[in-house]
């Protein structure tokens, strides 16, 4: 701001200056909505970000284009920066008083910190948004909250259940409780949704619903919710909502034991996957059909669908999935008593659990290996390097199911993998540097009284008063030393205040000032404006100190851990009629997770 207020009102130059300046803004505003609205947030954030740099006046504008940014960033993954437009947006929003703003900033900014498995965060901004809605009379976005407010415990109920090793619907009591609160809001957004005819939402509510009774093991009701997400995506033509609804069918029918009906919904599930051209999907589908054909026991079509997935793993570089996949290849060839071919697959899943460092895998399929080379009367040296390379294509030995192996056990695979340092070396690392630097607080505090050195800065006016009704500050200088500390305390809170250029593209003029501040004719901001920003960007410094949770090796072509593990002991029993007279130990099948539904977002401000 090169110009006073009052001179930029005076100067016809700096006017029109201005005038194209704000035009400027407004068109590349407009220009990056309508590349979000086609799909293209790279290139709509690029102009939303250039017309923060052009800046303007108008601070329902600026409101909007920071609402927009947050949006698109959040949709290319890049967390951090969404994060920090939702707060500049929900900063603006409560000093102009805007509440409805503040309401759907609080719940982009909830949206955003579930994602980055901030949950307890991103609940209390959700439920913020859904109070001010409720306040408001609006209906829509108390739609939005309550089923923004279901995402939040779906997400934590999820995350809680990794490394739990229970039955579907045995779940621990906080787990439990989680997940149903999840099932209730997401019923009291239906039951909105409804009353207000959004058809597309109530496939959203109707999906979730879904899978929040699978989690809880509730497979029958979770179909009845699922055929009813199907119903409406094909009402929609969505074709990626029906082929969620197809997978999410196939998972529950699998856990009532309907393995051929199951068959059917991934084999659409493949087709439309192909369809929508998500080889990811693809991949997973052909994994899932893998899975139910040996359950099934139909080894040879096990097989086809597990090479499938292994080709696309390996195209998309997916070295956890690639593994994954040769772990079930070795596992069909056990059942048709090809052990050599098995042998193969096993020494390969063997490679590449030592170079992703997954030490369990690597123990597992040392384990397969051994035992397979005992089967066959092999050593070490026996093998020839022919014999350890991979492929996956030409003709395939023929199949024979004699001389089963007795005690090979591929079925067997962790999935509890913990990565990551000690936190309590970190603790230790500050506690040292508390010890040796706490002295060092003293030399800037002002030295009253010989018992007071271990007392927090923040008790200062405590003791003072203290003191001073016990007589220990009668001397002439009393007020000479609150006049020191007030001077060396009132600095302190200067760096505690956000300053309006804080907020990026915004151009403070006479009138908007004005604005800000709640007065007619400001000279400038009062205490109380800053006070105000204080409250609404205090949140700020939690970025400074977590970071998102780290998860282990990421295998995109294979479905997550936890539906895994739930499908392992579910399926025990069937899966020794498959064997012959192998160990007790479960087989494993792993279907395509239910996926949530799209998050419901604001949909980006007009600007």
């Amino acid at each position: 701001m090169a110009q006073s207020a009052g001179s930029t009102d005076s100067d016809p130059a700096s006017k029109r200056l201005h005038s194209r300046m704000e035009a400027s803004c407004l068109e590349l505003a407009l220009e990056g909505e309508r590349l979000c609205k086609a799909g293209d947030f790279k290139g709509g954030t690029a102009f939303f970000e250039a017309a923060v740099q052009v800046g303007t006046e108008d601070l329902k504008t600026l409101s909007a284009i920071y609402s927009q940014l947050g949006n698109g960033y959040f949709y290319l993954k890049e967390y951090g920066k969404a994060l920090e437009y939702h707060r500049h947006d929900l900063t603006l929003a409560r000093t102009i008083g805007d509440r409805i703003g503040e309401g759907k900033a609080s719940g982009n900014l909830g949206n955003t910190l579930k994602v980055l498995g901030r949950y307890d965060e991103a609940a209390v901004c959700c439920q913020r948004h859904l109070d001010i809605s409720q306040e408001q009379g609006d209906k829509v976005g108390e739609a939005r909250a309550l089923y923004n407010i279901g995402n939040v415990f779906h997400a934590k109920g999820k995350q809680q259940l990794w490394g739990c090793a229970q039955d579907p619907g045995d779940l621990p009591s906080d787990v439990r409780d989680t997940l149903q609160r999840a099932t209730a809001f997401y019923e009291m957004n239906l039951s909105l949704v409804k009353e207000l005819g959004d058809r597309a939402a109530q496939g959203r509510a109707f999906g979730n619903l879904g899978n929040t009774h699978y989690l809880l093991g509730n497979f029958v009701e979770a179909i009845k919710f699922h055929r009813e997400r199907l119903s409406i995506a094909k009402e929609f033509g969505d074709k990626a909502a029906e082929r969620r609804a197809y997978s999410n069918l196939g998972n529950a029918l699998i856990f009532l034991g309907q393995f051929n009906p199951a068959t059917e919904y991934y084999r659409k599930t493949l087709q439309l996957s192909r369809q929508l051209k998500d080889q990811v999907m693809e991949a997973q589908a052909c994994y899932s059909l893998g899975n139910t054909h040996t359950l099934l026991q139909e080894y040879e079509r096990a097989i086809d669908y597990h090479l499938k997935h292994l080709l696309i793993a390996q195209e998309l570089n997916d070295r956890v999935g690639e593994g994954r996949a040769c772990w079930s290849l070795g596992n069909a060839y056990v059942s048709l008593g090809n052990h050599r071919q098995a042998l193969h697959y096993a020494r390969k899943h063997l490679d590449i659990s030592r170079e992703i460092g997954d030490r369990n895998g690597e123990l597992t399929a040392r384990m397969n290996v051994e035992e397979l080379m005992e089967a066959l009367g092999l050593k070490e040296g026996d093998l020839s390097p022919s014999d350890s390379e991979f492929k996956v294509l030409g003709a395939r030995p023929k199949f024979s199911k004699k001389n089963s192996l007795e005690s090979v056990d591929l079925w067997k695979y962790s999935s509890d993998k913990k990565l990551g340092r000690d936190p309590s070396d970190e603790d230790c690392f500050f506690d040292l540097l508390s010890k040796f630097q706490s002295s060092r607080m003293d030399d800037q505090r002002c030295q009253l009284d010989e018992s007071a050195n271990g007392e927090e800065e923040g008790g200062a006016d405590e003791n003072l008063n203290d003191m001073i009704d016990a007589g220990l500050l009668s001397s002439p200088q009393t007020e000479e030393l609150f006049d020191l500390i007030a001077s060396s305390q009132s600095r302190r809170l200067d760096d505690q205040r956000v300053s309006v250029s804080n907020l990026p593209g915004l151009r403070i003029t006479h009138n908007n000032l004005g604005h800000l501040c709640g007065e007619n004719e400001p000279a400038e901001p009062s205490d109380d404006f800053f006070n105000m920003l204080i409250k609404c960007q205090s949140s700020r410094i939690d970025d400074q100190r977590c970071s998102p949770p780290e998860a282990g090796p990421r295998a995109p072509t294979v479905p997550d851990e936890d539906f895994f593990s739930l499908i392992q002991r579910v399926q025990a029993k069937r899966m020794d009629e498959q064997r012959v007279q192998m160990e007790p130990d479960e087989p494993e099948l792993e279907p395509d997770e239910p996926e949530p539904e799209l998050r419901d977002t604001d949909s980006p401000a007009e600007g």
